[in-house]
């Protein structure tokens, strides 16, 4: 089967961008002219997926008012002849029928949300993104993985490297085999010591699973933090099927951090037609004053 739905987790606190996130949701914050999410939503539509499954917390209500039509707004600015702006704002809204918004009523990790969304995707593969990395990528990130999952099947998990010194920060791959871009893989190991890493290839924030993961999901002890972990379930299905890595050709941005949110915000305003000359002059200013 082809993969139609994807899963984005978007109840978080966004505890690491405080106290932005104290009104506004995390994934509302914007990146130079949208929120943070718009790039994984589009990014999602570029792979073809159909139908996307939000899941939310208290709060986030935004969220779903973003995503709608905007009567009120689209016929100021239809009255008033702005119709570059208009048809940006129309693009954002999401077709009918095409997005699902279910609760996380409490806070008890990844592997928990991606469970919430089970009646929704069904017994179909689906992608998973976090709205947290944003993956700048010509076709678009998932859209190389779902080429390579219709390939092989199985289960994908979305990987770049990173120097060998700082694998210690980060969940990594155990490699068996490699082709082209495309990685089998036994396992993964979460911020090993270096000397000891199987690898330098970190997991980026986008997956592609079988259903059965909803099985182990349901079942699945707390883990680090006392929270349901998605990789604790993904390990039990490793025993039964097969899981690939796929290093995407790409920039993927942390906008979970601050750091990572200002590079984001950097690199697409250096990369925005409109604002690309006054950010580089920007950046050009601020250089010679460090």
């Amino acid at each position: 089967m082809r993969v139609r739905k994807a899963v984005l987790p978007v109840a978080g606190f966004g505890t690491r961008v405080l106290p932005a996130t104290k009104a506004i949701p995390k994934e509302l914050l914007p990146v130079v002219d949208r929120p943070a999410l718009q790039y994984v939503v589009d990014e999602a539509l570029e792979a073809g997926i159909e139908h996307i499954v939000f899941v939310t917390g208290r709060n986030k209500g935004a969220i779903e008012d973003y995503f709608d039509i905007p009567y009120e707004l689209e016929v100021a600015l239809e009255k008033k002849g702005k119709d570059a702006i208009l048809e940006q704002v129309r693009s954002t809204t999401l077709p009918a029928g095409a997005a699902s918004f279910v609760r996380q009523q409490s806070p008890l990790g990844l592997g928990h949300a991606v469970w919430c969304a089970r009646d929704i995707i069904g017994n179909e593969p689906f992608a998973i993104l976090l709205p947290d990395v944003i993956v700048k990528a010509k076709p678009s990130g998932l859209a190389q993985m779902v080429e390579a999952y219709n390939k092989v099947g199985g289960n994908i998990v979305a990987v770049d490297p990173v120097p060998m010194e700082r694998v210690s920060s980060y969940g990594v791959i155990d490699p068996v085999s490699r082709d082209g871009r495309l990685i089998k893989m036994s396992g993964m190991v979460e911020k090993p010591p270096v000397e000891s890493a199987p690898s330098n290839l970190k997991i980026t924030g986008r997956y592609i699973l079988q259903p059965e993961v909803f099985d182990l999901l349901e079942n699945q002890d707390p883990g680090a933090g006392g929270e349901i972990q998605l990789t604790d379930a993904m390990a039990r299905q490793m025993e039964s099927q097969d899981f690939y890595a796929y290093e995407f050709d790409g920039k993927e941005y942390d906008c979970g951090s601050k750091a990572g949110y200002f590079e984001a915000v950097l690199a697409h305003a250096l990369d925005n037609e409109e604002i690309a000359e006054a950010a580089k002059a920007l950046v050009k200013q601020y250089a010679g004053e460090l």
